[in-house]
């Protein structure tokens, strides 16, 4: 494909998509009916309809029956982390190695038009992005995950908490299922936006924004304390009359569904003449410029609270702006005083 059909580069290679990001046009007044319906498939398609697949395939012939579940044993909780570690071994490493090892489409529609492997830096472990992700995310962000599904679905094999089946409430679970994602957006804006907040910024989130220039590893490298921060919107679940099957959905949607941001390619080519767009770009920005796009357009927060970048020349002048009151505001401030 040629990618300068769909945006443009600049000389050091990065490209920008030639449409400006919109958000979606569910939270907007006047109510936009035409325009909604439009977006409505790519809501679901063909990432989120991927994670549901996956939490139905895990719910029937991956997860130990309910008499074991009811009773904390090592043998299933490691079943558990095994299979957890090779769903994400499989399909964060088949896009790694398609876009990354192979490069089978070079730079073509990809953001920073650099390679992580290219470059060695001393904030890694080892000196390599690749492994200090993927120590990360195997050696704490799967376990973190695992952990809090041990303990939703313990929890629902002895009984404790709100839950229900698709037989008693197929509607209400159908509606759970279908908000899951803006669940999941509205509780990963407000963590991320918490996290980016001296000093659990310099402590904790600055760890995951080392991979400036993300790739399918940076997804779930995070801090330890981000991961536990990260993975608990699951606990919606102990609130809200729900299923296993949803948790599991969840889970997929916050765990695997990481790397739809980090993919780090605005489209991924399949054939000479087509490409799947990747919805990567909004997150791809937040790792530009750290301050902009908390979430990634789903929910509106961040054109709320003026925090979202389009992509666009008029939002880089909207971000500077912000950036100069910002600025403004801490050099007003009175100092501190020593005595």
């Amino acid at each position: 494909m040629d990618d300068l059909k769909y945006g443009t580069r600049n000389k050091r290679g990065d490209f920008t998509p030639g449409e400006k990001l919109e958000g979606a046009p569910v939270f907007v007044w006047p109510p936009r009916p035409l325009k909604f319906l439009r977006w409505l498939p790519g809501y679901f398609f063909p990432w989120n309809a991927l994670f549901f697949l996956l939490g139905l395939g895990i719910w029937n012939w991956a997860t130990p029956a309910k008499e074991t579940l009811a009773t904390l044993d090592w043998r299933w909780i490691a079943y558990l982390w095994l299979r957890n570690s090779a769903i994400v071994f499989v399909l964060f490493g088949a896009v790694e190695l398609r876009l990354y090892v192979q490069r089978s489409q070079g730079n073509r529609f990809k953001f920073n038009g650099l390679f992580p492997a290219d470059k060695k830096s001393d904030v890694f472990m080892f000196g390599s992005q690749n492994v200090d992700n993927m120590i990360r995310t195997f050696g704490t962000g799967i376990p973190i995950w695992t952990a809090y599904e041990v303990l939703m679905l313990h929890l629902w094999a002895i009984g404790w908490g709100p839950w229900t089946t698709f037989a008693e409430h197929p509607w209400a679970l159908v509606a759970l299922g279908l908000a899951i994602p803006m669940i999941h957006e509205t509780h990963f804006f407000c963590i991320h936006w918490l996290i980016h907040r001296a000093p659990l910024y310099k402590w904790v989130h600055s760890v995951h924004h080392n991979s400036v220039n993300p790739s399918p590893w940076s997804s779930l490298s995070m801090h330890p304390v981000e991961h536990l921060l990260y993975w608990s919107d699951v606990l919606i679940h102990l609130v809200l009359p729900s299923h296993p099957l949803l948790v599991l959905y969840h889970l997929q949607v916050t765990g695997t569904g990481a790397i739809v941001g980090h993919i780090g390619f605005d489209k991924i080519e399949i054939g000479d003449e087509r490409g799947m767009g990747t919805h990567a770009y909004a997150h791809y920005l937040h790792h530009k410029y750290f301050e902009v796009n908390y979430s990634d357009g789903v929910m509106p927060f961040d054109r709320w609270f003026g925090t979202w970048h389009d992509g666009s020349k008029e939002g880089d002048a909207l971000m500077q702006a912000r950036f100069e009151r910002k600025r403004a505001r801490i050099n007003a401030s009175p100092p501190t005083s020593t005595q």
